[in-house]
């Protein structure tokens, strides 16, 4: 079964190269599936010679903003499988899911969206704003006194955290996780060992998320009270950092990945 694979093979990531991990990731799904790479721009008009369709990295979404909301309109109206599917509730379905998890009593970091509700927050000095549909930290800013409209952006308290850990999944399966040791440098990650305690709290997230098949990043910070709490759900093209693993774990992820795919591509026939 035939697949495209959805990437930006030039974008500038800060900190990330983009095409050096979809180059790899690519070479080694070539070995199981026929697949021919794409730019999310051409995604559209190309899909309809192909089985399925795989999204990677291939940036923030509002850069390409209608283009992308076409391709998702003519996957859904076409029946065009979509890896990861379309039914996505983090991420690939804006900023909104952070509300709802602070109102349901998760451990995330606590938001709002409208500066009459700051009360509900813990008390700080400074506030992080963020667009509702914001990306790679493309937006956002620190206040002391948020003066948004009701419902334009999301408003969280500025929290002075120990560091950021990111917990990767394939389905409903751990792979591994990386952590980023100094707070003012994201992308310079190492392993990271998570306790079970660690585990339980990313799998909440991703049992929330009901995705039954896709590759899912579950992004955390660890507060000072010790306790993590969830910075991102990162279900439509989350960066993998493929080059910071060990070859047995790039391995084990790859074979995780195939046999994902390979169960999704037979649940559509």
């Amino acid at each position: 079964m035939p697949l495209l694979y959805v990437t930006d093979l030039a974008y500038p990531a800060r900190g990330r190269r983009y095409g050096d991990e979809d180059v790899f990731l690519t070479s080694r799904l070539r070995e199981h599936f026929p697949l021919a790479l794409c730019h999310p721009l051409d995604a559209r008009a190309l899909m309809p010679g192909f089985d399925a369709v795989i999204v990677r990295n291939s940036g923030p979404v509002l850069h390409y903003q209608e283009a992308y909301e076409a391709f998702r309109a003519a996957a859904l109206a076409s029946g065009t499988r979509v890896y990861n599917p379309l039914t996505g509730r983090a991420d690939m379905a804006g900023k909104q899911y952070l509300l709802d998890l602070t109102a349901a009593g998760y451990p995330v970091i606590p938001t709002v969206d409208d500066p009459a509700d700051l009360h509900l927050l813990p008390p700080t000095d400074t506030y992080a704003v963020k667009p509702r549909q914001g990306a790679d930290s493309i937006g956002l800013t620190f206040t002391e006194a948020p003066a948004t409209r009701p419902g334009e952006s999301l408003i969280q308290p500025r929290i002075d955290f120990a560091y950021e850990v990111s917990f990767y999944f394939v389905d409903d399966a751990f792979q591994y996780a990386l952590h980023a040791p100094d707070p003012a440098r994201r992308w310079e990650l190492v392993p990271y060992e998570p306790t079970p305690e660690d585990l339980a709290f990313a799998r909440r997230f991703i049992a929330w998320n009901t995705l039954d098949h896709g590759i899912q990043r579950v992004d955390a910070c660890r507060a000072p009270s010790g306790d993590l709490l969830l910075v991102e759900l990162e279900d439509l093209n989350p960066y993998l950092s493929l080059d910071l693993l060990p070859a047995p774990v790039q391995d084990s992820f790859v074979e995780a990945l195939v046999s994902s795919l390979t169960a999704f591509l037979a649940a559509g026939t």
